[in-house]
C-alpha cells in the first residue's frame, strides 16, 4: 500500500513539475503578442489562445500535488480548534469532500473528452487549432486528484492523533 501511495504522490509530483515549467511558455507568448501588435501593428491570431490553453493544463495538472502539499485554501475554523482523534476525523472527511467531488467530475468529463475526439474539436476561432486532446487533461487531472484525496486518507488514518503516544 505504501509503495501505491508513493507512487501516486510521485507522479502528481511530476505532474506538478511539468505545471510549473509550462507556465514559462506563457510570457514568450504574450511577449510576443505585445510586440507584434504594438511595435509592428501586426496582431497575431494564436497568441492570446495559445497562452490560454497553456494555462489550462498549469492549473489542473498542478492541483493534485498542491493536495498534497496543503497548498489549496482551506475552511479550518473548526479544525483549528480541534485536536486528537476529532481534527483526525475533520481532516478525513475534507479529504473524502474532496474525493467524491473529483470522481463526480472525472466521470462527467470522461465522455464530453471523448467526444471533442470523436468529433475532432477545435477552437473555432481564426486560428483554429485542435483542442480534443485538452478535454482529456480534465478528467485525467480529476482522477489524480481522487488518486491523491484517496491517498491523503490513507496517510491520515495511518498517522497518530495529536496527543497519542507514538
Amino acid at each position: 500500500m505504501h509503495a501505491i501511495c508513493a507512487f501516486i504522490t510521485g507522479l502528481n509530483r511530476l505532474l506538478f513539475a511539468f505545471a510549473a515549467a509550462i507556465i514559462f511558455a506563457v510570457v514568450p507568448m504574450l511577449l510576443y503578442e505585445v510586440v507584434a501588435r504594438y511595435v509592428f501593428d501586426a496582431p497575431t491570431v494564436w497568441a492570446m489562445e495559445a497562452s490560454t490553453l497553456v494555462f489550462g493544463p498549469h492549473f489542473m495538472l498542478a492541483g493534485p500535488y498542491l493536495l498534497h502539499l496543503r497548498g489549496h485554501v482551506a475552511v479550518d475554523i473548526l479544525s483549528e480548534k480541534a485536536s486528537g482523534l476529532p481534527k483526525k476525523a475533520l481532516e478525513i472527511f475534507s479529504f473524502l469532500v474532496v474525493a467524491v467531488f473529483a470522481a463526480v467530475f472525472a466521470k462527467v468529463s470522461w465522455p464530453l473528452a471523448v467526444n471533442a475526439w470523436e468529433l475532432g474539436e477545435t477552437s473555432f476561432s481564426a486560428w483554429n487549432p485542435p483542442i480534443w486532446w485538452m478535454k482529456f487533461i480534465v478528467p485525467f487531472a480529476f482522477a489524480m486528484l481522487l488518486a491523491q484525496a484517496l491517498v491523503e486518507i490513507v496517510a491520515a488514518l495511518r498517522a497518530p492523533s495529536q496527543g497519542e503516544a507514538l
